[in-house]
């Protein structure tokens, strides 16, 4: 097998990624990124509105900054399809895990999340950012161009094949085996 997935076989699999469940998404491979390239994967995880996820570098050397220097809200929190996941991470030994904060069965569309949506996961509350993730050099190198490709082009970019970034909106615990679930109207869900 290749070690990284063809177009053909990326856009074979585009049906089954987009008829993912449009809520209750299950949460898994909770990771933590203490340092570049380094992964720990817990059963737990606490997230702030303060600092994102402590002890990660989102509040000391955040991938993206507000103008006045602030590290971005919106880029706290990182969601994969399991889907996507499952497909472009084959060599699970000699390829590192893409980092997202967790992994779930779930459409990450903007038509089933919309910016600004409100998930709660565990006691957490997420808001679905305005912030694109497009896939850096590293998932390049790590999963293939044809993926990088894939998610970027113009005709897939509101499937947000390369997950979804959220801001931390109410301070919380995401454990593993929990549900990712849409909040509406704004209200606050205690989770399970």
């Amino acid at each position: 097998m290749s070690p990284h997935a063809t177009r053909a076989e990326l856009d074979a699999r585009l049906p089954q990624i987009l008829s993912a469940p449009k809520d209750e998404g299950l949460i898994e491979m909770l990771c933590l990124r203490p340092g570049y390239g380094q992964r720990k994967f817990v059963d737990r995880i606490s997230v702030t509105v303060e600092q994102g996820i402590p002890g990660e570098r989102w509040s000391t050397h955040p991938l993206l900054r507000l103008a006045d220097g602030a590290p971005h809200p919106g880029i706290q929190v990182c969601i994969l399809s399991k889907h996507v996941l499952d497909l472009v991470w084959r060599d699970r030994v000699n390829t590192v895990h893409p980092g997202d904060t967790f992994i779930t069965d779930m459409d990450l569309s903007e038509a089933n999340l919309p910016t600004g949506q409100l998930l709660s996961a565990g006691t957490a509350v997420l808001r679905v950012s305005e912030v694109f993730n497009d896939a850096c050099v590293k998932w390049k190198a790590r999963y293939g161009a044809a993926s990088r490709e894939w998610i970027n082009a113009p005709a897939h970019r509101a499937f947000r094949l390369r997950g979804i970034l959220c801001a931390v909106v109410q301070d919380g615990e995401i454990s593993c085996d929990a549900r990712l679930h849409k909040l509406s109207g704004g209200a606050l869900r205690a989770a399970d």
